[in-house]
């Protein structure tokens, strides 16, 4: 990943590259990786996530209605 600096302004490249960092899941992904995590809580995980995705699709979806 790379961020340009422009005009020697450190602190605006540093918050482009936490919010680039944030879009692609890499706090996410960091987090997730610090504790091994068992097959079974991975599935559970997965279908949390699918759950949660299918409603929020769903609410949108009858949002635009």
């Amino acid at each position: 990943m790379r961020v340009d600096v422009f005009n020697n302004d450190v602190e605006q490249a540093l918050r482009r590259l936490k919010k680039l960092m944030n879009r692609e899941g890499l706090f996410r992904e960091l987090r997730q990786r610090r504790y091994r995590e068992k097959p079974f809580e991975q599935r559970a995980r997965e279908m949390r996530e699918c759950i949660r995705r299918s409603k929020k699709a769903d609410n949108k979806r009858n949002y635009d209605q």
